[in-house]
């Protein structure tokens, strides 16, 4: 059981230094959207799901539960977007990309 636990691990550690070694390139439509959203500023996102948690404490207050959770979902992905701004900051387009 073991034996075959290492021989799945070592393969699957062959594949992914034969995976480094592929070149990767983004499409067009992903370099315009990340150059529209490079341009934000990181405190968009997160004033965002700040007042999507304001928000949705101010509708839980009204009474209005499920208008409150809707709006509370919100938070994560707005944050997520924020992770993604900082990315395509930190690390452009494909930095090996040369256009």
């Amino acid at each position: 059981m073991i034996n075959v636990f290492v021989s799945l691990l070592y393969t699957l550690i062959l594949n992914l230094k034969k995976m480094e070694n592929l070149e990767h390139k983004e499409g067009e439509l992903t370099k315009k959207i990340e150059n529209q959203t490079a341009k934000l500023p990181s405190d968009v996102f997160l004033f965002g799901a700040l007042a999507s948690v304001g928000i949705a404490l101010t509708l839980k207050c009204l009474g209005k539960k499920q208008s409150s959770l809707f709006v509370g979902q919100w938070v994560a992905p707005i944050l997520l977007f924020g992770v993604y701004n900082k990315l395509v900051k930190q690390a452009g387009n494909d930095k090996t990309n040369n256009n």
